[in-house]
């Protein structure tokens, strides 16, 4: 096994991670390692993992956990927690020290981001070298939006692919492609890329920014290394899930010359999680997003 060969860190660098998901099987080929790092540009309204858009540290409050110590109120510096507070955390005094989390018993309220060091993340990730060995997995990045971490990626990465490991990436398209292909495209295996909406318009009123940069980046990676892209699509009732814009990106993918294209099911668990951070879901949601039923679709003759 090949040690991480990092230059000098002092203390814990790099962006915020906030799940390590091991003995992931949807994430790409075997038994694979799904490393969730904070921080998008964009802001999905039905986004499954609303922890991920914000590059700081959150606290989340899950009130079925709660016991009803009074600990958090009891200890918390800023006076943020309170017992008779709706959701727990009067957001706006919050500085997310976690001093809450770290004395709540019950686990309740739970600290959401930490800093790994380059060379202590891949060690951590070599834990699971078997796994990966057995059955042709390895390591995905998800997030958020991984490409804004490019230094601190291409570091881990390159330590990674030492030990020969299987490097796929999640991707929203929305990144700078000169340097992304200078320092993440030659050491990953797959990409996994999301083209949420074909519509520009509709793109940005449902995710907060244009698609023109990720329809450029994905023809630009598709006239380089199209055998390793699998676009994707979530589909979210009456949003996404819709015969035009399937229409649309169905045609757009095939004129990249991509053979593959996915479609996923729409996750309403980002729901919930809106709430344990302090984010009520977008109205649109609250008013009936959250079911999974989807009109009929046909891809055919495209």
């Amino acid at each position: 096994m090949s040690l991480p060969d990092f230059p000098p860190e002092t203390g814990n660098t790099g962006p915020l991670i906030f799940d390590i998901r091991r003995f992931a099987l949807d994430d790409g080929p075997g038994i694979r390692t799904t490393v969730f790092l904070k921080g998008c540009p964009l802001s999905c309204m039905w986004c499954q993992n609303p922890e991920s858009v914000q590059q700081e540290v959150e606290i989340a409050f899950h009130h079925i956990l709660c016991i009803h110590c009074g600990d958090c109120e009891k200890f918390c510096p800023e006076h943020a927690a309170q017992m008779n507070y709706p959701g727990r955390i009067i957001r706006e005094r919050c500085v997310a020290c976690g001093v809450c989390a770290e004395k709540c018993p019950s686990t309740a309220l739970k600290i959401v981001g930490k800093r790994y060091a380059g060379k202590e993340l891949v060690k951590e990730l070599l834990k699971d070298r078997i796994f990966y060995e057995t059955s042709c997995g390895g390591v995905t990045f998800s997030g958020g939006e991984p490409a804004l971490h490019m230094d601190y990626l291409s570091d881990v990465i390159r330590e990674l692919k030492k030990n020969n490991i299987h490097i796929a990436l999640q991707t929203s398209g929305f990144f700078d492609m000169q340097e992304f292909r200078k320092k993440l495209l030659p050491s990953i295996d797959l990409i996994f890329y999301d083209i949420k909406l074909f519509d520009t318009r509709k793109h940005k009123e449902y995710t907060g920014v244009g698609n023109e940069k990720i329809r450029d980046n994905f023809m630009s990676l598709a006239d380089y290394r199209k055998e390793i892209i699998v676009p994707r699509t979530p589909l979210v009732p009456g949003i996404t899930a819709t015969e035009e814009n399937l229409q649309q990106i169905a045609k757009f993918v095939r004129n990249a010359g991509c053979e593959k294209y996915e479609l996923l099911p729409y996750n309403p668990s980002g729901v919930s999680k809106m709430w344990t951070i302090g984010k009520p879901p977008p109205y649109a949601l609250k008013r009936g997003l959250t079911t999974t039923g989807l009109a009929p679709f046909s891809l055919s003759g495209m």
